[in-house]
């Protein structure tokens, strides 16, 4: 198992030099290029060993920050990097992220398949408080620490240091549960009750993976959508928790390459 940050420089600048090739339309040997788009609570580098799996059969990886802002300007700006790319992409989300992969997907025809790692896949209107309340188990409400004012009037959230590595990543060595809590980036209030537009898994082929221990999102609840989105594949990691990609980053990669295949 790669540790979340064993090598962290070497998975970075192998990341940016991926990032700096795809864009110019050149993936490796004819391959779909790798968009990753993290969620909330969690930024770019939370891919790293997905990455350097990646990397190392040769694919094409860009993982995108998120502004974490709002469903719709979110996916505006991916779907700015996603534009910007020659060739077929293979759009993989975690968490909030699923919102993101699966409004972008319908404006970008160059997208083949999107995958849902550990993320939600919202039908038209849906939000992602009302799917995380839609089947017991989640507990994420309790562990958020008390809301950030903005300017806007509006709120960012977070979850508390001392709950995030229980909450959010209980499967993987402490020391790297406590990195993650310390350099979570926040997400509106109003981006988790914004509602999804229509969703892109009806036209797009879809693969999902997910943790049974997941205390984000319920287990029954990445089921339910997964079979709703009649998933080419649906892959469920005995003990995992919401960051999946983290503590089983093989597995990820492996289900990322199917769908890229």
């Amino acid at each position: 198992m790669f540790s979340l940050f064993k090598p962290l420089m070497s998975a970075m600048v192998a990341g940016a030099l991926a990032s700096s090739v795809s864009v110019a339309g050149e993936s490796a040997q004819g391959r779909p290029t790798i968009v990753l788009v993290h969620g909330a609570f969690a930024e770019s580098s939370s891919w790293n060993a997905v990455i350097a799996q990646l990397n190392a059969k040769r694919y094409t990886t860009i993982a995108v920050a998120n502004p974490l802002r709002g469903v719709k300007s979110d996916a505006d700006y991916v779907a700015r990097v996603v534009h910007s790319i020659e060739g077929a992409v293979v759009l993989v989300g975690h968490s909030y992220g699923g919102f993101i992969i699966s409004s972008v997907a319908t404006e970008s025809p160059n997208v083949k398949a999107l995958v849902y790692v550990a993320a939600f896949a919202p039908e038209n209107g849906e939000t992602a408080a009302q799917l995380s309340r839609q089947f017991p188990g989640s507990t994420l409400a309790a562990a958020l620490a008390a809301p950030v004012a903005l300017a806007d009037g509006g709120k960012d959230l977070y979850i508390r240091q001392d709950k995030l590595p229980a909450q959010f990543a209980a499967d993987i060595p402490l020391q790297d549960a406590k990195l993650l809590a310390a350099t979570q980036r926040p997400i509106t209030e109003a981006a988790l009750n914004e509602g999804a537009g229509p969703p892109a898994w009806k036209a797009t082929p879809s693969w999902f993976i997910y943790g049974d221990q997941d205390r984000n999102i319920p287990a029954a609840a990445m089921e339910f959508m997964a079979k709703r989105a009649q998933a080419r594949s649906s892959v469920v990691i005995h003990g995992a928790s919401h960051v999946v990609m983290v503590s089983h980053p093989r597995e990820v990669a492996d289900l990322i390459e199917a769908a890229a295949q």
